[in-house]
């Protein structure tokens, strides 16, 4: 896997980051650090990762066991530390799964099984991190 991050010029703090893939996104700093506020930043992008990181499995996992998924949302909060590296040291993944007739034990095992097991991003930001998931089920519209 490869990744390549440039940077737009010395008048601001944006960088465009284009994955191995030949996708892109701008990144940037806040106004009053340096940036211009014209992308997420660095630590979003990374918290964006793991939530789409951990979606991927919950819905694969969910579709293949035959569950009548329609929809996935996570919503992300996290606390970072106070002083340098400033790491993440909690995280909650909010899961709410949408679909009519969802077995709410097995959308309970596809969180734990993408947070033990397949999702990367959660592992490796388990080391520093606490990590907690909750979830909700909601009849699909």
């Amino acid at each position: 896997m490869k990744a390549r991050v440039k940077w737009l010029g010395q008048d601001g703090m944006a960088f465009v980051a284009e994955s191995g893939s030949g996708h892109a996104v701008v990144m940037d700093g806040a106004p009053g650090a340096g940036g211009r506020n014209l992308g997420p930043r660095p630590m979003e992008m990374v918290l964006m990762g793991l939530g789409g990181c951990s979606s991927f499995d919950v819905v694969l996992i969910l579709q293949r066991s035959r569950q009548p998924i329609r929809d996935c949302v996570v919503e992300i909060q996290a606390e970072r530390a106070e002083s340098d590296p400033k790491v993440f040291t909690k995280i909650h993944l909010h899961f709410i799964v949408y679909g009519n007739g969802l077995d709410p034990k097995r959308v309970e095992r596809a969180i734990q099984l993408s947070a033990e097991k397949y999702c990367s991003a959660s592992v490796m930001l388990g080391k520093t991190a606490e990590i907690t998931h909750d979830f909700e089920v909601r009849t699909a519209e």
